[in-house]
């Protein structure tokens, strides 16, 4: 199959292309000459690597480190060494990897550029705080570049490594996790070469001794703070749009397409002064702004009140927000609200479900979290130290209490049992193998080293699995696909720990472990637990495996229905459901949990229910050439559903529609669930092509909403979204969260009665999708299209230009074929 990120790193300067943002990022650090990227995964940045520049591993010398701090040490290397770097990471890496940027800080010595990629997540979404870095990087007196669009994250790293060099500095790029995560038109920039620089072979100068420090500091506040300030001054990225004068925004980053978005949709008289750099700041060009302005001037910004605060500062007259508000990350509905416009309201008493996310059907860690919250529940265990990464969701099971910090989890488990030894029993931490390598052996070298007795868990899946399956020290292969050989389970008895090494899937090897673990820390003795041998299975083959009851053997006690995979039929009895999984091949968890086992693992084709595997007829060879279309002025759409239902999928599909369709002369953006999209969560997906600048939609401005799951069309803000005249189209699908039941869903009657203002369409796309003969549903979503391609304004676009955009986003012959039956099917 070829290689997409290649051929968007060697195409043509300024063709149009739909992309990621940090898809944009990644293939702009290529075309834009940087030698060097390095990183440690953590959403929303971890696409740049893990999607794009390890594609291009030719291109471009790109690697995973262990941990932020190592990456950005790697980086300062690679920086040294002449050749320009990019480090990526989100903000809690920042400040994970804080010692080495800050002292990285202060050097003003020539040598390759090092830029810091930082994603930002101001809602929090997937992040653990909300701390605004902005102020540490004004004391570090680094130049801070926060991308407005998808065309400024493609042309980022060039813009950054020119910066680099010629102020001889470290540099920020900060985008929204909103930008790293939606999809925009992006047009290629030229392709640039930056040779390396040649450095001389003392590097003795790359120190930072406090004499030397004192020298560098002094540097800064004499040639780069001073150069770095005219740079921002004079910028071409500042962007002054005009009006009346009536009413002044300043903004920065991606509030900039918020805030275009609702001048464009409500006809606004506003000037805008819009911000290159929020680091340093244009403090005489804000200064002629406010003084050109009439009334009020107001800021727009995320995270804190960063800009506002200096333009208080200033003695600038300025609103925003309060210096207790809330607002952390603004939408177009926010802005408006600030501007003083209504917004469409929808009234209704029925709450939408509460979908927290779970781990994955079959998922590794399940019977490990079934014992640690029946310990609890029967009294054994008091408490369960939890960290960041899947392990995190355990919390949702009863299996995990506290959160912290990523490695976090044993140290704060030795701080409880150095102050109450009483519960050195009563007690475990919990980590997963990744972190582990990340920062957690240093908490196991604390507690040999304090002689803190307890029981520290590894939930070792071989893979960063909560980030989308990238590699660690514990996974069979590294980026560059070279055979690994750390090895966990020794380098933990070689600190000097107690290890015993125990099967995901064994549950009575979990059971007696941990009893005895837990009884020996008692007396004084440290366990770490290793519990291994089940893979991601994001990352593992599918498996045909499944389980079958017998109805008459069956004691309907419910014990088994521990997973999203099995569901309860209309008697009572467990049943597979399409999220199944079959455990990886391994012995399943809800068999194990069954306490007559008569709840056996059965291959599919040995299932009496079993649909026989179909094959598809084979789709055209040729497609016909659709011609330039005369399509709206405007046009967006609004998906929601629940995670694994293929709503992103959709969006992406519509991005290609458009492209397809001559919008590249205008605009295309899409957006998603902004964070973690766990399986079974709530999950939106957004899409615009023409007059439209953001990938969070102004209320009142979608054409339709498509509802794939239809409680959530329940969610608070959805339904808003709609323009009057528009339609929603709603699938008969149920899927009840885990944990919930029946009598908790909304019934089909009060989702009528909120819908009865709208127009809508009801479709059983899961039905359309089980005809077609695939087992597992997961075509609906393309049936699903095929029915938006008959409405109004979507008809617009011929079929051809629907297939085309299928079979380009997965050409794959297996799957063009079923998608193509799946559109035909939902069209006619």
């Amino acid at each position: 199959m070829s290689n997409h990120v290649k051929q968007l790193c060697e195409a043509p300067s300024g063709q149009p292309e739909v992309m990621q943002g940090n898809i944009a990022f990644a293939v702009g650090c290529v075309r834009g000459g940087v030698h060097c990227a390095d990183g440690y995964p953590g959403t929303p940045s971890s696409e740049v690597i893990d999607k794009g520049l390890s594609e291009v591993q030719d291109l471009i010398k790109v690697g995973w480190s262990v941990n932020e701090a190592v990456a950005s040490a790697v980086g300062v290397g690679h920086s040294i060494a002449g050749s320009d770097c990019v480090v990526t990471m989100k903000i809690p890496g920042l400040f994970q990897a804080a010692d080495i940027f800050t002292s990285g800080s202060v050097w003003s010595h020539e040598r390759g550029a090092l830029v810091y990629y930082i994603a930002s997540d101001f809602t929090p979404s997937s992040t653990q705080h909300i701390i605004d870095p902005r102020y540490l990087f004004k004391s570090c007196f680094l130049p801070v570049f926060e991308p407005r669009n998808h065309q400024e994250m493609h042309e980022a790293a060039s813009i950054a490594a020119e910066i680099g060099r010629k102020y001889r500095t470290q540099v920020v790029v900060m985008p929204s996790g909103v930008l790293c995560h939606s999809e925009g038109l992006v047009h290629m920039m030229p392709q640039q070469k930056r040779d390396p620089i040649v450095m001389s072979d003392d590097l003795r100068a790359f120190n930072v001794l406090p004499n030397l420090t004192r020298g560098y500091y002094d540097a800064i506040m004499d040639t780069r703070l001073p150069a770095l300030e005219e740079m921002v001054e004079t910028s071409e990225l500042n962007q002054w749009i005009k009006g009346s004068g009536k009413k002044g925004v300043v903004t920065y980053g991606v509030c900039d397409m918020y805030v275009r978005e609702v001048m464009d949709a409500q006809n606004l008289d506003l000037d805008v002064l819009s911000l290159g750099f929020s680091n340093p700041l244009p403090m005489k060009l804000i200064r002629d702004f406010h003084a050109s302005i009439k009334g009020e001037v107001i800021v727009i910004e995320d995270g804190y009140r960063y800009v506002q605060e200096a333009m208080e500062q200033a003695g600038l007259k300025v609103g925003g927000k309060d210096p207790h508000s809330k607002i952390t990350e603004w939408t177009p509905a926010l802005i408006a609200e600030k501007l003083g416009l209504p917004m469409p309201a929808v009234a209704s008493s029925v709450p939408a479900l509460k979908r927290p996310p779970v781990i994955c059907p079959g998922c590794p860690y399940r019977l490990f979290a079934e014992e640690i919250a029946g310990m609890k529940k029967r009294k054994q265990l008091d408490a369960a130290f939890g960290d960041i990464g899947c392990n995190s969701l355990l919390y949702f099971m009863n299996a995990m209490d506290t959160g912290l910090a990523m490695g976090a989890s044993e140290a704060k488990r030795i701080g409880y049992v150095v102050s109450r030894p009483d519960k050195a029993g009563r007690c475990v931490s919990i980590i997963g193998d990744s972190t582990e390598c990340h920062s957690g052996l240093d908490a196991t070298r604390n507690a040999i080293y304090r002689n803190a007795p307890g029981v520290k868990v590894i939930l070792d899946n071989e893979w960063t699995a909560m980030t989308g399956g990238q590699p660690s020290p514990t996974s069979p292969s590294n980026l560059a696909g070279q055979e690994l050989k750390f090895d966990l389970p020794a380098t933990l008895t070689a600190h000097g720990a107690k290890v015993e090494v125990i099967g995901a899937y064994d549950r009575k090897a979990i059971k007696s472990t941990l009893k005895t673990a837990l009884a020996e820390a008692d007396k004084g003795v440290y366990t770490t637990i290793v519990i291994r041998d089940g893979a991601c299975l994001r990352r593992s083959k599918p498996s045909t495996q499944r389980v079958a009851v017998d109805p008459d053997a069956c004691k309907k006690c419910n014990l088994c229905m521990i997973c999203p995979g099995l569901e309860l039929d209309a008697d009572g009895i467990p049943t597979n459901t399409n999220l199944c999984s079959g455990c990886g091949g391994h012995t399943p968890s809800c068999s194990q949990m069954c306490p007559t086992g008569v709840l056996k693992p059965i291959d599919l084709k040995e299932m009496k229910t079993a649909t026989p595997s179909v094959k598809f007829p084979a789709p055209p060879e040729v497609l016909p050439a659709a011609g330039r279309i005369q399509g709206p002025e405007r046009l967006s759409v609004a998906i929601r559903g629940v995670g694994g239902q293929g709503n992103l999928f959709f969006g992406k599909v519509l991005t290609q529609v458009a492209l397809a369709a001559g919008y590249e002369e205008k605009n295309i953006i899409k957006g998603e669930t902004h964070g973690m999209a766990q399986m079974g969560g709530p999950v939106i997906s957004t899409f615009g092509c023409g007059k439209v600048k953001s990938p969070v939609l102004l209320p009142g401005t979608a054409d339709c909403l498509i509802v794939m799951e239809k409680s959530e069309v329940l969610r608070p803000g959805f339904l808003e979204m709609l323009r009057p005249g528009g339609t929603v189209v709603l699938a008969n699908t149920k899927i009840i969260p885990a944990g919930a039941t029946e009598k908790g869903y909304p019934t089909d009657a009060q989702i009528h009665e909120v819908l009865k203002p709208f127009k809508v369409i009801e479709v059983d796309v899961l039905a359309k999708a089980l005809e077609l003969g695939d087992p597992t549903g997961r075509v609906a979503n393309v049936v699903m299209m095929g029915v938006l391609s008959t409405l109004k304004p979507f008809e617009a676009f011929p079929e051809s230009v629907w297939l085309k955009a299928l079979q380009k986003i997965n050409p794959k012959p297996a799957v063009w074929a079923a998608n193509y039956a799946a559109f035909r099917a939902g069209k006619h």
